[in-house]
């Protein structure tokens, strides 16, 4: 029997809770190494935003898994994901070797920035002496004070009409 290295993207429903999740992740695998498949690497990406509503619904929970299986068993694979009132979307697509090594090297490229240490600066402030010829200018100005009163403004009508 001649196998392949598949990778296959599976949408699931979002409103699923993370324990549903992993019981039909967990089925899959059963029944994949039931049928001679070699997973070898599954990533959860999560609840994200669909591109555009699938069966009116704007999120789904992204699975991605690369595996080597034989030819025969990708059909059965497919129709499974197919009946499964939980599965949105999924894509199944055969991968070269040009694939396998970029997918390497960026395995390779995540550890190494996993790897380095992270480096934490602590930003200081620098100090600065205030002396006269760099303080802060302060300008004082003249304000009118308004004060209410509870005399009639009619005299002063008056003395404008007799000027």
């Amino acid at each position: 029997m001649k196998t392949n290295h598949y990778e296959s993207v599976i949408i699931l429903n979002a409103t699923l809770e993370d324990s549903q999740v992993e019981s039909i992740l967990t089925s899959l695998k059963e029944q994949m190494s039931a049928n001679g498949v070699e997973i070898s690497n599954v990533e959860k990406l999560g609840r994200k935003r669909l591109a555009y509503p699938i069966q009116k619904g704007k999120s789904g929970y992204y699975i991605i898994s690369h595996f080597t299986s034989p030819r025969e068993y990708i059909t059965k694979f497919e129709r499974t994901l197919r009946l499964d009132e939980n599965v949105i979307r999924f894509l199944t697509i055969k991968l070269e070797q040009k694939d396998l090594a970029f997918i390497a090297k960026r395995k390779s490229e995540l550890a190494e920035e996993a790897a380095k240490p992270v480096e934490v600066v602590e930003a200081k402030a620098p100090k600065v002496e205030v002396t006269e010829a760099n303080a802060p200018k302060v300008e004082v100005t003249e304000t009118e004070t308004v004060v209410e009163t509870a005399e009639p403004v009619v005299e002063d009508k008056k003395k404008e009409s007799e000027d």
